[in-house]
């Protein structure tokens, strides 16, 4: 575990764990070394010549005292590696998880993303500040005593040298038997947090149907699984624990029969025998402080392996040779991709969007026209093919000048904790407040502004929580406006528009299409229609490409989905 967590601490980062764990072992032999004095300072108090104990005493108080010492330095040292240590994984996770491909942050990922950085860390934190100190207790300071117990009697110290490995393999067996069950548990107790929050966040839709009362059964189960868990791991882990603290006292008494057998037969005098006995126990009491800490280091072991899974993943490569567009035109050439190689999502995928032009993406729900929208941004590579933005692949262009090339509006839009203002500002930090009003005009988000009594200045909660899903749409489709970018990618970014602001909106999208290479992923008619041309997505595939009208003529499946969507079109218009 200590090389994971300075692998995970990285080069050049990792001199002071170092520094603990040596003070730690010092402190610890220092103990040990004050425990084996006991045996010459018994024996002297306890022998026939008391006065004999000075010299002794001499060396268990300086033994003593040097403990104190170097353990008062040594937990201070650790308080601060702790620290430092939260401070490196919090930063190398920060720079790790800026360097990850987009794909890489699926609505799981992230809810363990969150676990990871804040409750692993912490967990981790604590092995250099609380967990290595006993740790060394149970390791070092007994092989200190044994090595003193071969100076005092070589059969005793034999003895023990033999049971020695009998307990270790006990305690091995014990944990890894523990470790099994409970990175089991771990995935449980993951899964019941996550209902916990789904449970929360359902509840206008659970209360809007009466649900309350049964609405939770995937919560029940969850919480039943995690019980279940929980029991299947304490019984795993009593009888190890249990068998390992029987070993350790089998092991004292066998120390404690031998002692006295020997003290009968005359060849151990009884102040060197009651001298043992006291370093015997001294011996087990240490090596039983191991069991107790299984629990924390497996908890610490597991947050770990959680930190560097992040740190291990491995970001899309930045390329040797890199090159930057000169136009903005977008090509897909013969592109093949799928989240699993076995279901290719997109089949020999080919089209091109011409600069400062309008593309509408249009298909059934499956079709992959997200996936579209994801390899032109490169949160992933394809599978075969290529992607180019100017005639140049993204794969060539490096990450953060491709970033600044695009700029995308999903529907599920997520607002940063701050004001409006900010949160629009994203798009572009150096903005005016006159750049604010106009792209605020351009998206509709000027009537939100006026309507909040705090303008621009309002706070928008975490996530956006204080605005409607329509009002945080328009502050995303302001973010994009804001950037300005050449390449810009609407993915059914007006879907919960109301008709008064979606013809505001719409005026908006038709600006950008005049100023910018424009995929909109969308249903709106009027974006369709308006659309300089339409890409039909069908089953991985383009199955039809044109203009309205041409597509309109073709009688295919673009004809069908523009009958479709204008019959519910005039269906909601009956029922306003």
């Amino acid at each position: 575990m200590i090389g994971t967590l300075m692998r995970a601490l990285g080069p050049g980062h990792t001199g002071g764990l170092r520094r603990l764990l040596a003070l730690l072992a010092l402190a610890a032999v220092l103990q040990g070394v004050a425990f084996v004095a006991l045996v010459p300072l018994l024996r002297a108090v306890l022998g026939p010549d008391p006065a004999a104990a000075w010299g002794p005493l001499a060396v268990f108080a300086a033994a003593g005292l040097a403990y104190l010492a170097v353990a008062f330095v040594a937990q201070n040292t650790a308080f601060r590696v702790g620290s430092d240590v939260a401070r490196r994984l919090h930063h190398r996770l920060g720079t790790a998880i800026a360097a990850l491909p987009l794909g890489w942050f699926t609505r799981g990922r992230v809810g363990e993303l969150a676990r990871v950085t804040s409750q692993s860390v912490l967990q981790v934190m604590s092995l250099p500040a609380h967990q290595l100190r006993p740790l060394s207790t149970a390791t070092v300071t007994p092989l200190t005593v044994l090595a003193g117990l071969y100076a005092v009697d070589v059969r005793l110290a034999v003895t023990v040298t033999v049971a020695a490995p009998v307990l270790v393999a006990v305690l091995l067996a014990s944990n890894r038997l523990v470790a099994r069950s409970d990175r089991a548990r771990d995935g449980v107790i993951h899964d019941a947090a996550a209902r916990v929050v789904e449970f929360a966040q359902a509840q206008p839709v659970l209360r809007a149907f009466g649900r309350v009362a049964d609405g939770h059964r995937l919560l029940d189960d969850a919480l039943v699984a995690q019980r279940d868990a929980d029991r299947r791991m304490i019984r795993v882990a009593v009888p190890g624990l249990v068998a390992f603290a029987f070993a350790v006292r089998v092991l004292f008494a066998v120390l404690l029969v031998l002692a006295v057998d020997l003290a009968l037969g005359g060849t151990l005098d009884a102040p060197t025998t009651l001298a043992v006995l006291v370093l015997c126990a001294r011996f087990t009491e240490s090596i039983g402080t191991a069991a107790e800490q299984g629990a924390s280091l497996r908890l610490s072991g597991n947050a770990l392996r959680r930190i560097t899974e992040v740190l291990d993943a491995r970001p899309l490569p930045e390329p040797a040779t890199p090159r930057v567009p000169e136009r903005h035109d977008v090509a897909f050439d013969a592109v093949r991709f799928g989240y699993d190689p076995a279901r290719p999502v997109l089949r020999e995928v080919s089209f091109t969007l011409p600069e400062r032009s309008l593309t509408a993406l249009v298909g059934p729900s499956g079709a992959g026209k997200t996936t579209v929208a994801r390899l032109l941004a490169r949160f992933f590579d394809p599978d075969a093919g290529a992607v180019r933005i100017g005639g140049v692949d993204v794969r060539e262009i490096p990450g953060e000048e491709l970033m600044a090339r695009i700029a995308m509006v999903f529907q599920d839009v997520y607002l940063f904790e701050g004001t409006l203002a900010d949160n629009v500002r994203l798009g572009r930090p150096g903005a005016t407040d006159a750049d604010l009003t106009r792209v605020a005009a351009l998206a509709g988000l000027d009537q939100v502004v006026a309507e909040l009594p705090a303008g621009w200045d309002t706070r928008v909660g975490e996530g956006g929580s204080t605005l409607s899903g329509g009002q945080r749409q328009r502050v995303s489709i302001a973010r994009a406006l804001l950037k300005d970018a050449p390449v810009v990618v609407l993915d059914e970014a007006t879907a919960a528009l109301d008709p008064e602001n979606d013809a505001t909106v719409g005026a908006a999208v038709a600006e950008l299409g005049r100023r910018s290479t424009l995929l909109v992923i969308a249903h709106r008619l009027q974006t369709v229609r308006a659309a300089d041309q339409i890409l039909v997505l069908e089953d991985g595939a383009v199955a039809e490409r044109g203009t309205h009208d041409e597509l309109i003529a073709a009688g295919g499946t673009y004809t069908r989905f523009w009958e479709q969507r204008t019959r519910a079109a005039g269906w909601r218009l009956v029922k306003q």
